[in-house]
C-alpha cells in the first residue's frame, strides 16, 4: 500500500485502498450493504461511519478495521493509544484489538455523550454483537424490541438485525463491545 500522509482521514484510508484494490464504488456497495452515496459520503469525510459499517468495509477490502481508525504514527504509548480512538460528533469508539487482522472477533470501547445517538442510519453486519455497560445508561433497539441497560447490564444479539445505540441518560455511557464476524 501507498504510504499515506500524515493527516488522511479514515474516508481517504478508505477511498485509497478501494481504488488501489480496483474496487468501485458500486461493488463496494454490494459488498457491504451501504448505498454509493453514503459510502461517496464516508469517503468524502461528510460523515463517520459506526463500527458495523467500518468492519463491513473492512472485510470486503480484506483489510484490518483497525487501519481505518489509526491516526498518523505515534511515538509515546499514550500516543499510540490514542492513535486507535476515533471520535464523531456524540460517539467515540476505541479499538481494543488493533493487531486482528483476519480475526473473527473484534473488541471495542465504545462512549456516547448523555442524551444522544450516532447520527445516520441503524447498524447491521452479519455475526453477532456482545455490548456490556461500564458506565451510564443505554438503549439498544434490536429490530423493533428495546433493550435498556445501566452500568453492569449486557446484551448478546444477532448483529444481522438492524440495530441502533443511543445513551438514555444524562451522563456520558462507557461500553465494552465485542464484535464476531465469520
Amino acid at each position: 500500500m501507498p504510504a499515506k500522509s500524515k493527516t488522511e482521514t479514515t474516508g481517504a484510508r478508505i477511498r485509497r485502498i478501494r481504488e488501489d484494490k480496483g474496487v468501485d464504488l458500486a461493488q463496494l456497495a454490494n459488498e457491504t450493504g451501504c448505498s454509493v452515496e453514503t459510502l461517496a459520503q464516508i469517503e468524502e469525510g461528510e460523515a463517520m461511519p459506526p463500527v458495523g459499517t467500518l468492519l463491513q468495509i473492512a472485510r470486503a477490502l480484506e483489510v484490518d478495521s483497525a487501519f481505518f481508525l489509526k491516526d498518523e504514527k505515534k511515538t509515546s504509548k499514550k500516543d499510540r493509544e490514542r492513535a486507535y480512538t476515533k471520535r464523531t460528533q456524540n460517539y467515540a469508539y476505541t479499538t481494543l484489538t488493533p493487531g486482528a487482522v483476519h480475526k473473527h472477533l473484534k473488541g471495542f470501547k465504545i462512549s456516547i455523550e448523555p442524551l444522544s445517538r450516532h447520527q445516520g442510519v441503524g447498524y447491521q453486519h452479519e455475526g453477532e454483537e456482545f455490548v456490556y455497560v461500564l458506565s451510564g445508561q443505554v438503549q439498544i433497539t434490536v429490530g423493533d424490541h428495546e433493550n435498556r441497560l445501566s452500568q453492569g447490564d449486557s446484551l448478546h444479539f444477532n448483529s444481522a438485525i438492524r440495530h441502533n445505540l443511543e445513551n438514555a441518560g444524562d451522563a456520558p455511557a462507557e461500553l465494552l463491545v465485542v464484535v464476531y464476524t465469520p
